[in-house]
């Protein structure tokens, strides 16, 4: 292999990249969402500055994704929270855990979403839509909502499923040292809002040293939705070098 070949590798193993080089679009992808309040100093705690905490409110998603170019069928759960920066409105990713290694892998090689390995499930209990995070052989969450109680107004689903997302991209040097240490944004595009509900939900989390979603604990229900979509990642840009700084 050439030096300029070597150059122009989207990622390893050189023979079989451990994910496909393609712009991600999602068909079908089904989110629940749980608002809920919890502790603002705990809050205060994660979210990194330039993000301000404005009001104490974290979204635990669900996303199961049955059919994504390159990545094919897996399933995410994670927290975000809500902050603002530069008078914008948006949410911290926090954390994700998910089943599939590509899904991981491009997520944080490729972008600079914060995934880990889980085991989440979403899915219809009866008549209650239900979702559950396992890590190892642990429950971590347990999440149930009505299923398709109200119909939610789609322009509502939109803007919930489009509000910009902040992450921390950090990059290590072989010493250990930081590389890159950056906030960047992202923002869901070219999205169609197929099917949007809300119901009356409930949110257990139960603690554990790996998985810590309890530190964030379960104050009050603020709402719940369960949308379905389809839509598209757009490539994330950075906003802040923690580094220059």
């Amino acid at each position: 292999m050439r030096k300029q070949d070597v150059a122009r590798l989207f990622a390893t193993p050189v023979d079989s990249p451990a994910y496909a080089p393609t712009r991600y679009r999602f068909t079908d992808r089904e989110y629940l969402n749980i608002y809920y309040r919890t502790d603002p100093e705990a809050l205060r705690r994660l979210v990194p500055e330039p993000l301000t905490v404005t009001d104490p409110v974290v979204r635990f998603e669900m996303m199961r994704m049955p059919d994504t170019t390159g990545l094919g069928d897996y399933t995410e759960a994670g927290q975000l929270i809500a902050v603002e920066h530069e008078g914008e409105k948006g949410e911290f990713n926090l954390a994700m855990y998910v089943d599939s290694i590509p899904a991981i892998s491009s997520g944080r090689e490729y972008s600079a979403y914060p995934k880990k390995g889980g085991s989440p499930t979403l899915y219809v209990d009866s008549d209650t839509l239900v979702g559950t995070l396992d890590y190892g052989t642990l429950r971590v969450a347990t999440a149930t909502m009505g299923y398709k109680h109200h119909a939610l107004d789609p322009d509502e689903a939109l803007a919930e499923i489009s509000t910009p997302t902040f992450m921390v991209k950090t990059v290590p040097h072989y010493d250990g040292t930081p590389r890159i240490c950056e906030l960047v944004r992202t923002r869901i595009t070219d999205v169609t809002v197929k099917s949007a509900f809300v119901a009356p939900a409930r949110l257990e989390l139960f603690a554990h040293v790996n998985a810590p979603l309890a530190d964030l604990p379960v104050l009050e229900i603020v709402r719940a939705s369960h949308i379905v979509t389809d839509l598209t990642l757009a490539p994330v840009e950075p906003v802040f070098d923690y580094l220059a700084a």
